[in-house]
C-alpha cells in the first residue's frame, strides 16, 4: 500500500520537482494537480494526489510506503460522505444522487401508506 495523498513538502526537490514548497504548488496548478483540502488546517493547506505525480516520481518515492491512518470521529459522517462524494465522478455523482432520491421518496410514500 501506498500513501494517496501528498503534501507539497514531501514533494520538494524529488526528482524534478521545484526545491520549495511554492514552486511545487505553483506547478500543480499550471499542470491541474488532482487536490484536496487538508482537513484540519486553516487556510489552504492541499494535499495532491499521486496520480498527478509523473509515474517514475511516484514509483521511485512512494509505492512502497505504508498509507496514513486518518482518524474519524464517530459523528463525522457527513465529512465521510464529502469526501467519497468528491471522489466520485460527476456521472456517478449524478447517479447515486437520483438514486437515494428515489429510494428516499419510495421509503417516504410505504411510510405514509403504512399510517
Amino acid at each position: 500500500m501506498y500513501k494517496e495523498w501528498l503534501m507539497a513538502k514531501e514533494l520538494v526537490g524529488l526528482q524534478g520537482l521545484p526545491m520549495t514548497t511554492q514552486g511545487v504548488n505553483a506547478m500543480a496548478r499550471r499542470e491541474n494537480w488532482i487536490s484536496r483540502k487538508r482537513k484540519g488546517i486553516q487556510g489552504k493547506a492541499l494535499e495532491y494526489h499521486v496520480s498527478s505525480l509523473p509515474i517514475d516520481i511516484f514509483e521511485h518515492h512512494f509505492a512502497n510506503e505504508t498509507p496514513a491512518i486518518y482518524q474519524v470521529k464517530r459523528n463525522d459522517n457527513s465529512s465521510i460522505w464529502q469526501e467519497v462524494y468528491n471522489q466520485l465522478s460527476s456521472d456517478e455523482r449524478a447517479l447515486i444522487l437520483a438514486f437515494i432520491i428515489r429510494e428516499g421518496a419510495l421509503a417516504l410514500v410505504d411510510l405514509i401508506n403504512k399510517k
